[in-house]
């Protein structure tokens, strides 16, 4: 995986998934998204799985007005965003909680791959920062 970043859209993973965001008029994709990390019946999270979950779990964060930094690779997404007349609904909550649970566990590889880095407290720091800006602050 190509990573230049701690951020939901620093690596080729989530740069593809929100290419392919464009394609849907919908939140289909956040949440089909979002239920393989959920419905994954794999004993560890595959990385690739993780990545596309956490730039899905941004799109949630955008759509909801808390969106992180913006960047020339987040561009495209804000135009959908600003494009998407869609409402987060609790249950889409729900399913952001419970992914924002797999990819932080020490069952998944793309944590792993993390904390065999350097930089595993800014990713920490920037995983949590995100769920705060989801799931609000006390969750």
């Amino acid at each position: 995986m190509g990573t230049w970043a701690t951020d939901a859209f620093g690596n080729d993973y989530a740069m593809d998934w929100a290419q392919d965001l464009h394609e849907y008029k919908t939140l289909e994709l956040v949440e089909t998204t979002l239920d393989n990390v959920i419905d994954s019946t794999e004993a560890e999270l595959e990385a690739p799985f993780a990545a596309e979950a956490l730039a899905a779990l941004e799109v949630i964060a955008r759509l909801q007005g808390q969106p992180g930094e913006d960047d020339p690779a987040t561009a495209e997404v804000d135009e959908w965003v600003a494009a998407c007349k869609k409402k987060v609904t609790p249950p889409l909550l729900e399913k952001a909680r419970l992914a924002f649970e797999r990819i932080t566990a020490e069952t998944s590889e793309l944590r792993q791959l993390w904390q065999d880095s350097e930089h595993f407290a800014d990713w920490q720091a920037d995983v949590a920062a995100l769920r705060a800006r989801v799931l609000g602050k006390d969750s």
